[in-house]
């Protein structure tokens, strides 16, 4: 079985994804779609893919179209798949899940009802230091989580006031001073897809923004936004507490990354490098190599070595030891995976979820813990940081599928 993808959103971001699922041995069909012609055009040129739609609705009343993977502005992303679901298509979204509490209940009701499935396109799950974490906490060397941190830097100096042009065309000021918190998922993952815990309560602190582009404040953008940096500290359903940081305006490098100290073992992540630590000191562990995206051997398929690859060495470029290269299509060792190595494995993911009609790791129930407890902080940020309860929409209905051989 195969199914063909309709790719909702022809932008910078989207060309990062188009050749996977154009090269993926599961989809037999990738049409482009945006409201943008010129957008549409251009990227139906440079790829080659001749089928286009005009909207998002002409894409759903489409019965040969399977699947739709959402690359719009994220404002829009629950809207989107919701309406996606209900016409019967499966949904892959980028990030974020949803910006409010009724977005996030519409979209698991819409995929409760449908049937169909809905993965979130969350980089942050496979990054090299979730991996390593996951790993370890399986195998019980963190004991029980005690404290996390977890963090998404970006100032907007680094490219931010490009995108959010480019997102919001001439109104982009209306846009770019979102909450950071609507953004939480780079960071909440990290933590949930680890310890697999859930946020129960939060109270939050915003930074009140007063540079001179005044992109923050009342009146300045649709949410009456005032802060440009927002620091979050959960309760977690395994007692466990964490602290999270959403910051947009920051003399930083910028990071997207992540700490977890328990009672056994701890694992600590800094711009300058991570390490393993054990509290008598003489266990320390420097990860960094593990940690590093420099390309891994090309993975064999039985005793035959697969012939091509993307660097000269024969390398999967742009992965770590860590990255499980070994489960990809043999086909996506001419396609780029970007954000850590983690965007083949995620379209993977999603496709052979669908076909398969499994719950994929990013599911809808997962998806909501990573942006519920956002959503949530930003009222405690807007209430001076009082304490609020985060709801929640129950687990997954069967455990998420997790695919360690090629697809065949």
């Amino acid at each position: 079985m195969t199914i063909r993808i309709g790719v909702v959103g022809c932008g910078s971001f989207a060309r990062s994804f188009i050749p996977l699922l154009q090269a993926h041995p599961l989809v037999d069909g990738v049409v482009l779609c945006d409201v943008d012609v010129d957008k549409r055009a251009a990227a139906s040129q440079t790829f080659g893919l001749p089928e286009t739609s005009p909207s998002l609705d002409d894409l759903c009343g489409d019965d040969s179209i399977d699947a739709v993977a959402l690359f719009t502005q994220n404002w829009l992303h629950a809207p989107q798949a919701v309406t996606a679901l209900r016409a019967g298509k499966h949904v892959y979204s980028a990030v974020p899940t949803g910006i409010t509490p009724d977005e996030i209940s519409s979209l698991v009701s819409a995929v409760q009802d449908s049937g169909r499935v809905y993965m979130l396109g969350e980089t942050s799950y496979y990054y090299p230091a979730v991996l390593y974490c996951r790993q370890r906490f399986s195998a019980g060397d963190f004991g029980r989580a005690v404290y996390a941190e977890a963090e998404y830097i970006h100032d907007f100096d680094h490219g931010l006031y490009d995108v959010m042009k480019w997102r919001g065309g001439q109104r982009w000021r209306e846009t770019a001073g979102g909450p950071p918190m609507h953004y939480p998922t780079h960071s909440t993952s990290q933590i949930l897809s680890v310890t697999g815990a859930r946020m129960t309560h939060v109270s939050c602190q915003g930074f009140v923004d007063d540079h001179e582009d005044g992109l923050f404040g009342v009146g300045a953008n649709r949410w009456d936004n005032p802060f440009s940096n927002q620091t979050a500290l959960f309760r977690l359903s395994d007692g466990s507490s964490c602290r999270v940081n959403e910051m947009r305006r920051l003399g930083h490098p910028g990071a997207v990354r992540m700490s977890l100290f328990g009672t056994q073992g701890s694992f600590e992540q800094q711009v300058a490098g991570a390490r393993w630590l054990t509290r008598n000191g003489q266990d320390t562990e420097v990860v960094d190599a593990q940690l590093a995206c420099v390309g891994v051997p090309a993975a064999a398929r039985g005793a035959e070595p697969m012939a091509v690859a993307t660097a000269a060495d024969g390398t999967h470029e742009g992965m770590s030891v860590l990255h499980p290269v070994h489960r990809l299509p043999r086909e996506f060792l001419n396609s780029p995976s970007g954000h850590a190595g983690s965007h083949q494995f995620l379209i993977d993911d999603f496709v052979r979820a669908a076909v398969d009609g499994a719950v994929p790791p990013n599911n809808v129930w997962a998806a909501a813990r990573y942006a519920m407890p956002g959503i949530i902080a930003h009222e405690s940020a807007m209430q001076q940081g009082m304490r609020l309860d985060i709801p929640d929409f129950g687990d997954a209905p069967s455990a998420p599928v997790e695919y360690l051989e090629p697809p065949s």
